[in-house]
């Protein structure tokens, strides 16, 4: 037998072996990718389980000096003062306006954008606006308390005399504009994974583009646009340091959005930057109110859930 056929054996006894032992190494490769990706999921649900358990044990100190009776019917907070008062609602309440001004604002104009985007717009036009738009969602929230402030707030005075200088009417103007790009991007996402199968029979149908959009799209996304809403509520709910700025830290128990108010978020900004000791009960608060906003945004989270469920089920 020939040299070259002894070559040609071993080749082929060879390439087996080196045919398992690179199907070792690239299963090697996936089950590491994989713990990889399944060790930051589990890290993203350890650090949200571990924020969870922080303002649980604190808020349970709390609450050994403090009733929860009292913690959610009081009318007063009043925790800096010599008589203290720890009723969250003047709280709640800031959080509440603030954050259904700024839904006010940001929902529609982010739906007529994302429609716009979606359906009128073209290439070019959109690769313009878009990141116009994501810049905007990159302005530091300081810069957006003071256009609040300072610019917001004197020209609502022109049509508002009895407007006061802090109020929440303009810090929610002001959030609502400053959460319109996650509106407006996250709805003209959803817009766009709608089969083109589903626009082509509606305009075979004789409706316009409006119609379209109105009638046919907006219900087939409406599970995206939901999460849109979500986020864009949670954003605002959130915010620290617009409402910190234009609409005061006095804790005011009302609902009219021109009157100056405390928000839960403007508040453990206030307690954290002071010199309270630490585990006073004044101190242990902001982990009451940290835990109050947690379930708030908690509950919206379940019902907009629910809610995209519900769509799902009939579109």
């Amino acid at each position: 037998m020939s040299q070259s056929n002894y070559a040609e054996i071993g080749q082929v006894t060879t390439r087996p072996q080196e045919l398992a032992a690179h199907r070792t190494k690239r299963r090697v490769r996936e089950r590491l990718i994989e713990g990889l990706l399944f060790f930051s999921a589990l890290s993203s649900i350890g650090i949200t389980a571990g924020i969870v358990g922080i303002l649980l044990y604190e808020s349970l100190v709390f609450f050994e000096h403090v009733s929860v009776v009292d913690f959610l019917t009081d009318t007063q907070w009043t925790v800096l003062f010599a008589d203290a008062h720890y009723g969250i609602m003047p709280l709640v309440a800031g959080t509440v306006v603030t954050s259904a001004v700024a839904l006010v604002v940001a929902l529609p104009v982010g739906t007529i954008i994302a429609i716009y985007l979606s359906e009128y717009a073209n290439s070019k036009l959109r690769e313009m606006i878009k990141p116009v738009l994501e810049m905007l969602s990159a302005v530091p929230t300081v810069v957006f308390g003071y256009f609040a402030l300072l610019f917001v707030t004197p020209l609502l005075q022109r049509f508002l005399p009895n407007l006061p200088g802090f109020n929440m009417l303009s810090a929610g103007i002001v959030i609502g504009i400053m959460i319109i790009p996650y509106v407006s991007s996250l709805s003209e996402d959803a817009m766009k994974a709608v089969p083109v199968q589903i626009r082509e029979g509606s305009y075979a149908m004789g409706a316009t583009r409006l119609q379209t959009a109105l009638r046919v799209l907006i219900p087939s996304a409406f599970s995206g646009i939901a999460s849109a809403y979500v986020l864009g509520f949670s954003r605002a709910v959130g915010e620290t340091m617009i409402v910190a700025i234009a609409a005061g830290q006095q804790p005011n128990l009302t609902l009219n959005p021109m009157e100056g108010a405390a928000t839960i978020t403007a508040y453990i900004v206030q307690v954290s930057l002071g010199d309270l000791p630490h585990g006073s009960i004044a101190y242990q608060s902001i982990f009451a109110a940290g835990l109050t906003l947690l379930l708030m945004t908690l509950a919206f989270n379940i019902g907009g859930y629910l809610l995209r469920k519900k769509f799902r089920e009939i579109y």
